[in-house]
């Protein structure tokens, strides 16, 4: 059963915008939890494989994606943000220009 940190971080997750990122520390912040980031990352890691979050629009607080740079998941992250009009620069997103505030 989830808790109810995890099931607070699955619906911040699925509210952020198309064409949008958040951070893992902000999330963990609007959660209730600031200092959760971390947990964030392991909650993400374990969404199962049918799940329709879009766990690719959280990034790190440096702007980029936490995946090592050129596997399989890095890719698939900078292609989906890169669909819907995310642009990268050096392998990092403008937090400015691109972070979800809510």
């Amino acid at each position: 059963m989830q808790d109810d940190f995890e099931l607070r971080v699955h619906t911040i997750i699925g509210a952020i915008p198309f064409g949008r990122v958040a951070t893992y520390g902000q999330i963990a912040k609007l959660a209730g939890q600031a200092n959760y980031a971390r947990k964030v990352g392991y909650i993400l890691k374990s969404l199962p494989k049918e799940s329709n979050l879009p766990w690719y629009r959280v990034i790190n607080s440096q702007g980029k994606i936490s995946f090592p740079a050129q596997t399989s998941k890095f890719i698939e992250q900078k292609e989906r943000l890169e669909s819907e009009g995310v642009i990268f620069l050096s392998n990092r997103v403008r937090l400015k220009e691109f972070q979800w505030l809510d």
